[in-house]
């Protein structure tokens, strides 16, 4: 990780595929526990809105439900639903026995509180791992359904077998969602784990000082491209959140998927890189449809 590589010889750390494996392990537990009587896994998402990415990833969370054997449900409304009917479905759903684990698909309508809603969710059906009750267990090192996104950062590195222990990360970008959950399981006394770890964002000074010291590089602040080759120590990992809609009039969409990390410029000085689209983007709904089934199961709070 420290010995600058020529422009062919970066890997891409392939979230797609990794995805997949995850699911056909998913799937086969699924048809092991259906087989043995048990209740079918059964996740729900509330979508408000047409925001088109919530459109397109809750689309492939139903797709993805399928996919592995699970049941489904997927709640539409208009995005003039109001703050307590919406407080009323996710109560409904918190005491309904079919529904195994739910989302309410961010980002939300300026005049409903989104915290109001995370924190409405029970934390045994929070397979987003975004209630405080599930990051206050995450933080305490107790069992937790873990905040997808962090969770399959984390399972990338582990089936890559890219060491961590007692490397330097920096995470750039401190949202809740994922900048400040990664840096704190990436610094557990786990396995991978053991970083001794820098948060940046956006008030931080020197960011491409302190971004040439990582041996692993998290880029999740939402800015298509911020990442430069400057930034980036030769042999880095580097990690790529980003998942942008950018205008494109050469796609028929018009619009094309743009990271954080300008992959032309880095790409050569890494050791792995995460692709966009590829990358992170599919390990979250694998990781979602995993905190599903320990929701089934029990794993974290008994059922």
């Amino acid at each position: 990780m420290t010995t600058a590589p020529d422009a062919t010889t970066y890997r891409l750390i392939d979230g797609k595929q990794t995805a997949e494996d995850i699911k056909v392990e998913i799937a086969a537990e699924v048809a092991t526990r259906k087989a043995a009587g048990h209740k079918t896994p059964h996740l729900a998402a509330i979508l408000v809105g047409h925001d088109g990415g919530s459109e397109t990833y809750v689309r492939n969370k139903v797709l993805a439900c399928e996919r592995v054997g699970f049941e489904s449900t997927l709640l539409r409304y208009e995005d003039d639903i109001t703050e307590a009917e919406l407080l009323a479905k996710v109560a409904e759903l918190n005491e309904d026995p079919q529904i195994d684990g739910f989302i309410v698909q961010l980002p939300l309508p300026r005049h409903i509180d989104t915290n109001k809603v995370i924190e409405a969710v029970r934390p045994d059906k929070d397979v987003d791992g975004f209630h405080p009750m599930n990051i206050g267990r995450m933080v305490a090192g107790l069992p937790a359904l873990l905040p997808a996104t962090p969770s399959g950062i984390v399972e990338l590195l582990r089936r890559y077998e890219l060491p961590t222990d007692g490397k330097h990360c920096v995470v750039i970008g401190r949202s809740n969602i994922v900048g400040t959950p990664v840096s704190i399981l990436l610094a557990k006394n786990m396995e991978p784990g053991n970083c001794t770890v820098t948060l940046c964002h956006s008030r931080t000074q020197n960011l491409p000082e302190i971004t040439r010291t990582a041996d692993i590089l998290v880029a999740a602040l939402g800015r298509p491209g911020f990442v430069t080759a400057d930034m980036v120590k030769p042999g880095a990992v580097v990690i790529d959140v980003g998942t942008t809609r950018v205008e494109d009039a050469s796609r028929k969409a018009g619009w094309a998927l743009k990271g954080d990390v300008n992959f032309a410029e880095v790409a050569p000085l890494a050791s792995y890189i995460t692709p966009v689209p590829g990358g992170v983007g599919p390990m979250t709904i694998a990781m979602l449809l995993l905190n599903t089934l320990r929701a089934a199961k029990g794993e974290v709070y008994p059922k």
